[in-house]
């Protein structure tokens, strides 16, 4: 076990600097930078810069060398600063990127959280439900619930709810984390910011028990056919005893360790859905980075996700030889 955790710590690290090069490669090659932005918005001010000045920009930046090996040298430059600890300074932001992950990490954490555990408690009843009555109209109702939530886009179903709840029907607030102006405190404020993530959640819920539903089906119906279970209910055991305690307990072993690997998910943030809602996640923070440049946050955010991503993995092989006694880890 320390032996086989060991080996895949000194592959996580070359996987990570692999990531890092490449992701700072394409951050660099893309078409806008941060400082051709900020003197467009400055020249649309009336300012017409002087080319000393953007120079001075450039060089303060990192960005003066284009070249491949300048852009070499500014990940190397990046590289040792990690090393040190130190993800950097954001363009946009003004703060450290370690700083503005900490401060927007929570509301992405508590949205994701509550948005899985409901995706879990929906779509595992589901999915049995689906698999031990196939083909009847359970069935068919389940199939279109994880059609709609495969096919939809979540830029458009997260709209569609802001437009119907929010501004037509005035029942949940159409943007924001919480009534600043109302000065809510305690119970109350958690009561008005809960209020607020209503629609984020049931967007986010809805796209992905389609998916988990579908899983949880599938593997359903593969244990179902099993020859045990065959024997179970030759048996003469009851079919929920069938069902619970021989089939689903089988059924599980994949979707621990599918759980086992939601944690970059926890920590991420939904770009798009934050976006339209305007939520002070780390996803809305990200896309405005992302939009602007800024290259030293763009490389922190990545890191971050990446390393999450390893762990994750991680953590998902440890659960499945811990589910299921027969795996062995070497």
């Amino acid at each position: 076990m320390l032996k086989y955790i060991l080996k895949r710590l000194g592959l996580s690290v070359l996987i990570l600097i692999g990531v890092s090069l490449i992701v700072y490669i394409l951050i660099r090659c893309m078409p806008v930078s941060f400082v051709e932005s900020k003197i467009a918005a400055m020249n649309q001010g009336g300012v017409q810069v002087p080319k000393e000045t953007v120079d001075a920009m450039y060089e303060m930046y990192g960005l003066a060398d284009s070249s491949f090996l300048g852009i070499l040298k500014g990940y190397g430059s990046w590289l040792n600063a990690l090393l040190h600890f130190d993800l950097g300074q954001s363009f946009v932001y003004g703060d450290s990127v370690l700083n503005v992950i900490v401060e927007h990490m929570g509301v992405s954490f508590a949205i994701a959280f509550i948005a899985i555990i409901f995706e879990y408690l929906i779509a595992i009843p589901l999915g049995v439900t689906a698999a031990t009555h196939q083909y009847s109209v359970r069935d068919y109702v389940v199939t279109i619930i994880v059609m709609v939530g495969i096919s939809l886009p979540s830029f458009f179903f997260a709209r569609v709810l802001q437009n119907v709840f929010a501004l037509k029907l005035g029942w949940f607030p159409s943007a924001g984390m919480e009534n600043t102006a109302a000065g809510y405190k305690g119970i109350f404020r958690l009561l008005d910011q809960l209020k607020h993530i209503a629609l984020p959640l049931i967007a986010m819920v809805i796209l992905s028990i389609g998916g988990t539903m579908r899983y949880m089906r599938t593997n359903m119906l593969e244990v179902l056919n099993s020859d045990y279970i065959r024997t179970a209910r030759a048996k003469g055991l009851k079919e929920s005893k069938v069902i619970y305690k021989h089939a689903f307990r089988n059924t599980m072993i994949p979707i621990v360790t599918m759980m086992a690997g939601i944690l970059p998910t926890l920590f991420s943030g939904a770009m798009i859905t934050e976006q339209i809602f305007d939520l002070p996640g780390i996803g809305n923070v990200a896309l405005k980075a992302t939009v602007s440049a800024d290259i030293p946050f763009i490389m922190g955010y990545n890191m971050f996700l990446a390393i999450l991503s390893v762990v994750g993995v991680l953590l998902s092989d440890l659960m499945y030889m811990v589910v299921d006694p027969r795996v062995k880890l070497a």
